[in-house]
């Protein structure tokens, strides 16, 4: 059964990459935006993006942030991690950047997108996964074969 979970991401970069990690159908997970509908959203200013945000993580277990290059210095996923983890969902982190993209390209190792956060004065800790290879299909294999274990695993440590 897919869990619910809300994927924090940098669309811009990594949206092709993301499609991947939605299509292993173990996610139950907010609807996501065209470059188009995000551009509506964001013309309406933070209060409208912080509202899609809370509407959208509303109900789920889990926050999944899929790591790419320049995903840990992105605002709105700071904002999204320290929400979810104020809430107190499950929270971990998968670097997606080997997994190609719509140009068939690979991208750099991003930083770790929990670190130095903090909520209420307390540190968030996430686990971050790195798949252990560089070959795009198998990247893809090792988080289709170990998601829902590590999404278990995030819940269990907030329980």
């Amino acid at each position: 059964m897919a869990k619910k979970c809300f994927l924090s991401f940098h669309y811009e970069a990594d949206n092709w990459r993301v499609s991947q990690i939605k299509q292993i159908g173990s996610i139950e997970e907010q609807p996501l935006l065209d470059s188009n509908k995000w551009e509506e959203i964001e013309k309406k200013g933070d209060a409208a993006i912080e509202k899609w945000i809370a509407d959208n993580m509303k109900g789920k277990e889990c926050l999944v942030v899929l790591v790419g290059e320049k995903t840990a210095g992105r605002r709105w996923v700071k904002h999204e991690i320290k929400k979810a983890w104020k809430d107190g969902l499950g929270v971990f982190a998968i670097h997606i950047h080997n997994l190609k993209d719509s140009d068939e390209k690979q991208s750099s190792k991003g930083s770790d997108p929990f670190q130095g956060l903090s909520v209420d004065g307390k540190e968030v800790l996430g686990k971050v996964y790195d798949p252990p290879y560089s070959t795009s299909t198998y990247v893809y294999d090792h988080i289709k074969e170990n998601i829902e274990g590590w999404i278990k695993d995030a819940v269990k440590a907030r329980a």
